[in-house]
C-alpha cells in the first residue's frame, strides 16, 4: 500500500502549516545572505608556473628551462593544453586541464613534476612559483588616483603600498593592480675610474652587495633564561643606510659605497601609461575571489576607498569602471520578470478556472515555493545570478501545474 503525501497533508494541516512556515523563516532569512553576481563562478582547472631568472636571454630560458618543464608535465593525467610564454628574464608556463578535473589535485601533480626536475635546472634560477589562479578572470572595478600635492612616483607608490594593503584586507578582494605611473628603483651607479683605481671591479662589487644584503639565521641564543632565535640582518633599512655600505676592496680595506659612485633612490623608467580623459593618471584596477559575490565584494571595496580618502584628503579617487552596476541591474530586471510570471500566472489562473479558492491556493504555493529555495541556495552555496534567476522563473509554470 503507497503512501499518499496529500491525502495525509490535508488530514493534518498543522504540521504541514507548521513546516512551510519554518521554511519561508528561513529562505527569508538566506535571502538576505545570498550574493549578487552577474553569473555564476567557474573554477577551471588551470595551473601556472613561473620562472625567473636575471639577466637570461629568451633563448636561453627556453632550451634551459621552458622546454624541461614542459616535458615534465606531458604525462600528467587529465592534461589538455601546455602553454608558454618567455621573456627576458622570465618563463611562463600555463597548464590546463579536462574541464570537471579537481583543481587542487591538478596543482599537485604540477607541483610534483615541477619538483623531479629542479635538479636540472640552472642553479641560479628563483624558485619556481606554481599557482592556481584564485580570480575570476578581468577585472571588476578600475579607479583613478589624482593629487594636487602628489607627484606621479609619490601616487606610485601611495598606490602600491598603501592602497594595494588596504584593499587586500576587503573579504573577496583577490588582487589589486595598478596601471601607469612607476616603480620605486634604488639604482646604483658606479664610477668605473673610482672602482678601477681602489683595486676592484664591477662585478666584484656587485657580488659583494649580494652577499650583504641578506638576511639569514644566525642560530640561537640564551637571554634571560629563555631561548631565542637570532637573525643576521644585512639589508639596509634606508637609503641612507645603503650609502653608507662598507664595501670591501682590493688591498684589505673598505670604502662607503657612495665612493664609489651614485646611490639614488629614484624611479624605474615608464614602461605602461594609462589616461583619463586625454590626461596620464595612475589608476588600479581590482579582481574578485573566486566564490565572492561581485556586488558585495563592490560595496566593501567602494566603503574602503571612502577610508582612504577620509584619511588622505590630498587624495582623489574617480571611478572609472565597475561591472557591479550591470550586475545589479541585471539582477533587477530578472526579479522584475519572476514577479511578473507568477502575477500573470495567478491572472491565468482566475480567467479559465473563475474559482477563487484555486486562484488563492496557487497565489500562496508560489511565493512560499521560492522562498523556501533560497534557503537550499544559500546551503549549496549558490547566489543571485543570471542563472539562477531564470531557473526561478521558469519553475513558476510548473509550481501553477502543481498547485492546480
Amino acid at each position: 500500500m503507497s503512501f499518499n503525501v496529500s491525502a495525509w497533508a490535508i488530514k493534518r494541516p498543522i504540521p504541514v502549516i507548521v513546516l512551510f512556515l519554518v521554511l519561508s523563516i528561513m529562505g527569508a532569512i538566506a535571502y538576505r545572505g545570498l550574493g549578487v553576481n552577474d553569473w555564476p563562478d567557474v573554477d577551471f582547472p588551470t595551473v601556472i608556473v613561473q620562472i625567473t631568472q636575471a639577466g637570461a636571454a629568451p633563448t636561453e630560458l627556453e632550451t634551459e628551462v621552458t622546454r624541461k618543464v614542459e616535458d615534465s608535465l606531458v604525462g600528467i593525467a587529465h592534461l589538455e593544453h601546455i602553454r608558454s610564454t618567455v621573456s627576458e628574464g622570465q618563463s611562463a608556463t600555463v597548464v590546463e586541464f579536462e574541464i570537471g578535473s579537481s583543481s587542487e589535485t591538478a596543482l599537485n601533480d604540477v607541483r610534483d613534476a615541477v619538483s623531479r626536475i629542479r635538479q636540472t635546472l640552472p642553479a641560479d634560477i628563483n624558485e619556481p612559483q606554481i599557482t592556481h589562479p584564485n580570480g575570476s578572470g578581468e577585472p571588476f572595478m578600475t579607479y583613478t588616483v589624482a593629487s594636487d600635492k602628489r607627484s606621479v612616483e609619490q601616487l606610485s607608490r601611495f598606490v602600491d603600498e598603501d592602497v594595494t594593503r588596504a584593499l587586500l584586507t576587503v573579504n573577496g578582494v583577490a588582487q589589486v593592480s595598478r596601471s601607469g605611473g612607476v616603480t620605486r628603483e634604488v639604482r646604483i651607479r658606479l664610477d668605473p675610474t673610482r672602482v678601477s683605481a681602489l683595486g676592484t671591479t664591477v662585478d666584484a662589487v656587485n657580488n659583494q652587495l649580494r652577499q650583504l644584503n641578506l638576511n639569514l639565521p644566525g642560530g640561537r641564543a640564551e637571554i634571560g633564561g629563555q631561548e631565542q632565535g637570532v637573525r643576521t640582518l644585512g639589508s639596509a633599512r634606508s637609503i641612507e643606510d645603503l650609502r653608507a655600505l662598507r664595501i670591501p676592496v682590493g688591498n684589505g680595506s673598505s670604502v662607503r659605497l657612495d665612493s664609489l659612485g651614485a646611490v639614488e633612490d629614484t624611479s624605474s623608467e615608464v614602461r605602461q601609461i594609462a589616461r583619463f580623459d586625454g590626461k596620464p593618471v595612475v589608476a588600479f584596477s581590482l579582481q574578485k575571489a573566486l566564490g565572492s559575490p561581485l556586488v558585495q565584494t563592490e560595496e566593501a571595496a567602494v566603503k574602503q576607498i571612502a577610508e582612504l580618502e577620509k584619511a588622505t584628503p590630498d587624495v582623489h579617487f574617480a571611478v572609472t569602471r565597475t561591472l557591479a552596476n550591470y550586475s545589479r541591474a541585471s539582477f533587477k530586471a530578472s526579479r522584475d520578470a519572476l514577479l511578473m510570471g507568477a502575477f500573470l500566472a495567478i491572472c491565468v489562473i482566475v480567467v479559465f478556472l473563475k474559482n477563487w479558492q484555486a486562484t488563492f491556493i496557487s497565489a500562496l504555493a508560489i511565493p512560499l515555493s521560492i522562498v523556501a529555495t533560497f534557503a537550499v541556495m544559500k546551503w549549496m552555496g549558490y547566489s543571485l545570478n543570471g542563472m539562477t534567476m531564470i531557473g526561478l522563473t521558469l519553475v513558476v509554470g510548473i509550481l501553477v501545474d502543481d498547485a492546480i
